[in-house]
């Protein structure tokens, strides 16, 4: 539960890999913001070139694409992989053999996958046996990504292409929707079919009617409901874990080159080109292959996001990991080493927050046009100081 903690961001060489705290601490930060309420507020400006790409950028593209908030998924996924070689390293140096480590990393799934579905059914008066929010999702392809660890970067590579190609091809295996389907049927309004109804191959990857929807019209039903499940309103599928093994697989390739013997700069040189040689690949397959799609998670989104990701895991190394004072990160590293906690406070007690404040300092206090983004700003405020508080006490909550 708890772990050394300092006031600045200490070296890497001392142990501990500064940029993966930072960059999960914005990563989290940008979770917990909700955007900070710019989209909403950019309705305000439809004629303003700002505004808008504000609101791009700070909500979930409709389906095809995506801007800087669909990034923090697999950002998170990501570094989960990078973690991976870390944690395994500092395990086996305490002797822990491989069955133990197995039967860790196992505990770790179920545990992550009973939370995901703690938080599903946290709004429910009955258990939502419903496993797309991302604790499920990495619970699910936890045990997937850590049996790569220390194997050969050819056999890494070898599994991270499989699981892309075996992924493309179920999909396009799976039939096409016949042509009288009433899409309203299958969670598809009539104001976005533009957006998530695609032509030629790219209809495999249609919203509501593609291989893991269809998937989880069997799956999900075998749980017990108040109702029969037809589809995801959003088009999140249980299935996006096994593609999203992909996305933690990179991670660990990465994390297993940033605890090599490589020199710094040979390190960087490689995060930046195996985040250009993935952003372009998955740029050619969004293209020709399959639609980038992060509801479902595609092929195309693995590499496109992945690319992405590798960049910014870059950025952050070359700024944090090789000085001897960072302060100006303290405030990401509060997060980045409480994760876990930020994220379950996010989801349970954002908007009991939000209430109280409006009690007791008026219903009032957040109305007019910059409103929402004052109420965001103030809870994600008061998520940091708790973070902050336990960061003191030297309290990490920990799976």
């Amino acid at each position: 539960m708890s772990q050394d903690a300092s006031t600045c961001a200490a070296p890497a060489r001392q142990g501990r890999l500064v940029s993966l705290d930072a960059f999960r601490g914005l990563v989290m930060m940008l979770m917990a913001s909700a955007g900070l309420g710019l989209a909403n507020v950019a309705k305000t400006h439809p004629d303003s070139p700002l505004w808008q790409s504000l609101a791009y950028h700070t909500s979930h593209v409709p389906w095809v694409g995506g801007g800087a908030w669909d990034m923090i998924q697999p950002a998170f996924m990501f570094m989960v992989g990078v973690a991976l070689p870390f944690s395994l390293a500092r395990r086996q140096r305490e002797g822990q053999g491989f069955g133990r480590l197995l039967a860790h990393a196992a505990w770790r799934s179920l545990l992550l996958i009973a939370l995901g579905v703690f938080l599903a059914s946290h709004w429910s008066p009955h258990t939502v046996f419903h496993f797309t929010n991302v604790l499920a999702q990495i619970g699910l392809g936890y045990v997937g990504a850590f049996l790569f660890v220390g194997r050969p970067l050819v056999w890494q590579l070898c599994g991270f292409a499989t699981l892309l190609l075996a992924a493309w091809a179920a999909f396009v295996l799976h039939p096409l929707p016949p042509g009288n389907l009433d899409w309203s049927q299958y969670g598809v309004k009539p104001e976005e079919t533009g957006d998530v109804l695609l032509p030629g191959l790219f209809a495999h990857w249609n919203k509501g009617w593609n291989l893991a929807a269809s998937f989880d019209r069997w799956f999900l039903n075998l749980f017990p409901g108040e109702t029969t499940f037809v589809f995801n309103s959003g088009g999140y599928q249980t299935l996006n874990f096994v593609p999203s093994i992909a996305t933690m697989l990179l991670g660990v390739m990465a994390g297993e080159l940033l605890l090599s013997e490589r020199t710094p700069s040979a390190k960087l040189l490689r995060l930046f080109l195996a985040g250009g040689v993935c952003l372009g690949l998955g740029v050619l397959a969004g293209r020709y292959a399959c639609p980038i799609v992060k509801r479902l998670w595609t092929p195309s989104w693995v590499l496109y996001s992945g690319g992405i990701v590798l960049w910014l895991l870059a950025a952050f190394h070359a700024l944090l990991d090789f000085r001897l004072r960072n302060c100006w990160a303290f405030p990401l590293m509060v997060v980045g080493r409480n994760s876990i906690l930020i994220y379950l406070l996010y989801q349970l007690s954002s908007s009991w927050i939000r209430d109280n404040l409006k009690t007791h300092l008026g219903q009032d206090i957040f109305s007019g046009p910059d409103g929402e983004f004052l109420q965001r700003g103030t809870v994600l405020l008061i998520l940091w100081a708790v973070c902050w508080w336990f960061h003191r006490r030297r309290i990490f909550l920990r799976l």
